[in-house]
């Protein structure tokens, strides 16, 4: 009988030393080799003097007999010369090559690769690559391909037409155009179709119904027109379904209902009309359908889906009541900016897992049902611009993870609830505009957390609570238009955006502890029983660029404030200028020299902005103020920003040789070249090696209004905003994107702002030619943003200090931006209360997007928003004018 110790040995060293009787062949080994050659990977990735399969996004077989994987995502890879080396190993299954520096897949790539018919992933996303989508030949086993977040362009047609085992295809984030594609290989395999991002246009194609096993379809943000086919609804295996921003059109189909296994459905954004059909969110736990034109009143069994965890039908025409039966599972629900009416139904207080409940901007009546209470796990209340009555029910109170409270524009009465200031996480609140009285809780200072208070437009009384100098997280406090009095106390010195206390019963001298607050951009203290002297403290204020002591009892001389700080104290006799003349004869001539330009200008503002002049007669009280910009302090140095993608979008063949990016990164790291810095934007002055001089516009990170995540996207759209063309309009020249910001190029305005022209040494040699030509530029600059078809425009600020001089007579109007790169919800500034100047949309232009401005991140309304502009503008014309003497034109 043989002895079995030999092959239980054999056994045991098989067991332990694997790769002595299974290793990689002598053809892969020295693939390997090559490929770490041509990669040049440092030592901490690949080892080239180990074995392969140990390499970093190395993938084996069981028995390391072949490589079956390479994943080479963020290896910081430019040149592409080692994909043919790559497709030399005809074991390889999967291939990740994403998250590099890639800007072109070879021909020979396509050829080779094409060959090894186990390849079943390739993934080249979020590379560089351009240029059109490349035919792929071969690849008979290939099941998932990902090209998203590149630049690839030109029409998909027939190109993926041969990748008969294709199960998932991602071309999101390029620059595909054309109609959407529906020769994807083999349709009853397809699955996976994500084509958002991209500027693919016509109708979403009747033929992707035949794709029978698809479980998500991503076809958001194109351009795409016409219904929804039908024929979606019979995809029975349909997981998601993205349609939003396009420009869709028609009814919801009511087939939607019937997929069991969709659970995502998000058409937002979009121009759809009629009625939200019945049984909808049946097996829904996701609906998107805001900002459409729905109409009708809501389904009774719309909120009561078992499964229904977010529901949002924002800005729409919704009307009627809100339905009282809700699902349990719902966690956000958001029915703003529609016509609906009635009750908030009580049967919220069911709701233990909702954390986000916006009712705002409707007509919604009764009482704050005290149930809301019950929500315990609400971190977001927004009810406000409805017809709420009666108090602010005390139960609030108990809402103990409540970050944000709005309230504001509605008709509540009673004391501001003590239980509120148990809110220990509340860092906004907002009761604005109601009819609260009594007055402001001395435990206000126990809300440590907070950032916005705004409680103007009421009846309260009392003194402000001395406790609120101990508040150190607020950024901004609202206190104007109510009956407050006693004397100024000390502020927290952390405020940043505006300090209202306007419009009050407020007696003693302005403070001198006001100097401390160096982040202030906004004092008004207008409309008070204020006395004494302009503390000359205050110009010390480094941020300051906003103050309003009008209408008090104040006197002495005005202080030297800097020059770009706006000071209006009108109204208060006893104060004097350090230069005022006392001779009422000039005073009289001037009045009536300036008569004739300021009612020409307001003419022309009026015409120039369309809006019929019987609007301006709106009376509104919820005006709001303007933010302008603050002063930039220079600081230390920092390293050049890092260049992830560089375009240049003019065709002037001066521009595209003087430009150099390299060069415009070292000035922007060097706070010594800001010229000029808003809330939004930066502006620094770049000349180039050939001495040419351009603005280079930073959008800023610290405001994260801009949307950067997507590189790729918001170059395209920049390169959008780069066609637009008008003498009197700044348009960028090239664009910068790197990790957290953008970098736009414009002309060099030689003369600087308008804000600095008239206010500056040039005030007094501008002549009335030269004002004039100015107010008619910007006049024509509007004009043609109105007519402008590349999308909604927002004009971020409408102020002399955004409108820049090529030349005394050629006004450049600038901070123009377009929506889709443009978040409001990310502000870290106020827009609601500071910025009068929220963004200028051209009437007529995405009703949707009024919505937007107006309704959901502002107490506007849309006929305010036109007014406030056209206020705006012509104070801007006034102001051109009353700079000047204009003798000889009255």
């Amino acid at each position: 009988m043989c002895s079995k110790e030999p092959l239980f040995l054999l056994s045991f060293l098989f067991l332990l030393f694997p790769s002595v009787f299974s290793q990689l062949s002598s053809n892969q080994t020295n693939t390997m080799m090559s490929l770490s050659r041509l990669l040049n990977l440092s030592d901490s990735l690949w080892y080239s003097t180990k074995d392969p399969c140990s390499w970093k996004g190395v993938r084996c077989s069981s028995g390391n007999s072949s490589v079956t994987g390479l994943s080479l995502s963020a290896f910081d890879l430019s040149n592409s010369n080692f994909l043919p080396v790559v497709c030399k190993i005809e074991t390889l299954q999967d291939l990740d090559l994403s998250n590099n520096s890639l800007r072109s897949i070879s021909d020979v790539f396509i050829n080779d690769c094409g060959r090894i018919d186990g390849l079943k992933s390739l993934n080249f996303s979020k590379n560089l690559l351009s240029g059109s989508l490349p035919t792929f030949n071969g690849f008979v086993g290939l099941k998932s391909l990902d090209l998203s977040f590149n630049s690839l362009s030109g029409n998909v047609s027939l190109q993926l037409d041969g990748l008969h085992a294709l199960t998932s295809l991602n071309l999101s984030y390029n620059h595909f155009t054309g109609p959407i594609p529906v020769n994807l290989g083999n349709p009853l395999l397809l699955e996976e179709l994500q084509l958002s991002m991209n500027g693919f246009e016509g109708t979403v194609p009747q033929g992707i119904a035949n794709y029978q096993n698809l479980s998500l379809i991503d076809l958001g943000s194109n351009y795409l027109e016409g219904s929804i086919p039908t024929g979606i609804g019979n995809l029975a295996s349909l997981r998601i379904l993205l349609l939003s921003s396009n420009n869709l059109s028609g009814e919801i189909p009511a087939n939607i209902s019937n997929i069991p296994t969709l659970y995502r459905f998000a058409a937002n954004s979009n121009g759809f009309d009629g009625t939200i059909p019945s049984g909808i969110t049946r097996y829904l736990s996701f609906l998107d359908l805001s900002y459409n034109s729905l109409r009708g009143r809501m389904p009774t069994d719309l909120l009561s889906g078992p499964n229904l965890q977010l529901v949002d039908l924002s800005s729409n025409l919704l009307e009627g009541s809100i339905p009282a039966k809700v699902s349990n599972s719902l966690v956000r629900l958001r029915l703003g900016s529609n016509r609906l009416s009635g009750p908030i139904p009580p049967s919220f207080q069911t709701l233990d897992k909702l954390t986000y409940l916006e009712l705002d901007n409707n007509s919604l009546t009764s009482e704050i049902p005290p149930q809301l209470s019950f929500c315990r796990k609400l971190a977001l209340l927004n009810l406000a611009q409805n017809n709420l009555t009666g108090p602010v029910p005390a139960l609030l109170g108990n809402l103990s993870v409540l970050q944000v409270l709005k309230l504001q524009l509605n008709n509540l009465s009673g004391d501001i609830p003590s239980e509120i200031t148990r809110l220990q996480l509340l860092s906004i609140l907002n009761m604005s505009w109601n009819s609260l009285t009594g007055s402001i809780p001395s435990s206000i200072s126990s809300l440590g957390r907070l950032t916005r208070m705004n409680l103007q437009g009421n009846n309260l009384q009392g003194r402000i609570p001395a406790t609120i100098s101990s508040m150190g997280s607020l950024l901004e406090v609202q206190l104007g238009e109510n009956q407050l009095n006693g004397t100024i106390p000390s502020m927290p010195v952390n405020l940043q955006i505006a300090l209202n206390l306007s419009t009050n019963l407020l007696q003693g001298a302005i403070p001198e502890t006001l100097s401390r607050l160096n982040d202030l951009e906004i004092l008004d203290l207008s409309n008070n029983n204020l006395s004494g002297e302009i503390p000359e403290s205050l110009t010390a204020m480094q941020s300051l660029n906003q103050l309003i002591l009008s209408n008090n009892q104040l006197h002495g001389v005005i202080p030297d404030f800097k020059h770009y700080v706006s000071l209006n104290a009108s109204g208060n006799p006893g104060l004097k200028n350090k230069t005022a003349t006392n001779d009422p004869r000039e005073s009289s001539k001037k009045r009536r020299a300036v008569a004739v330009p300021v009612v020409v200008a307001v003419v022309v503002a009026v015409l120039a902005v369309g809006i019929v002049s019987i609007i301006v007669l709106l009376f509104s009280r919820r005006f709001l103020k303007v933010n302008d910009d603050q002063q930039s302090q220079p600081g230390e140095n920092i390293p050049p920003p890092q260049v992830i993608q560089g375009n240049l979008l003019t065709t002037n063949g001066g521009h595209r040789s003087s430009i150099d990016f390299t060069k415009a990164m070292e000035v922007v790291a060097d706070p010594l070249n800001i010229e000029l810095k808003t809330r939004f934007t930066t502006y620094y002055k770049a000349t180039m090696p050939s001495g040419a001089s351009y603005f280079v516009k930073k959008l800023n990170s610290s405001d994260k209004i801009f949307q950067l995540g997507s590189h790729n996207k918001f170059g395209q759209e920049l390169e959008v905003l780069g066609k637009l063309s008008h003498s009197n309009v700044m348009s960028p020249l090239a664009y910068v994107l790197t990790v957290d910001s953008a970098y736009l190029f414009y002309e060099y305005a030689e003369k600087g702002t308008l804000f600095y022209a008239l206010h500056g040494k040039m005030g007094d040699t501008m002549d009335w030619a030269s004002r004039y030509s100015i107010a008619v530029g910007v006049a024509q600059g509007l004009t043609f943003l109105h007519g402008c078809s590349s999308g909604p425009i927002l004009l971020l600020d409408l102020s002399s200090k955004n409108i820049f001089l090529k030349s005394l007579k050629e006004p450049l109007v600038g901070d123009i931006e377009l929506h889709k790169v443009f978040d409001p919800t990310k502000s870290t500034g106020s827009f609601s209360t500071v910025a009068g100047s929220v963004g200028y949309i051209p009437p007529g232009k995405q009703n949707s997007m009024f919505n937007l401005i107006s309704n959901k991140y502002s107490n506007f309304n849309l006929y305010e928003l036109v007014v406030t502009k056209i206020r705006e503008f012509s104070q801007i014309c006034i102001q051109i004018c009353l700079m000047n003497p204009c003798s000889g034109y009255a």
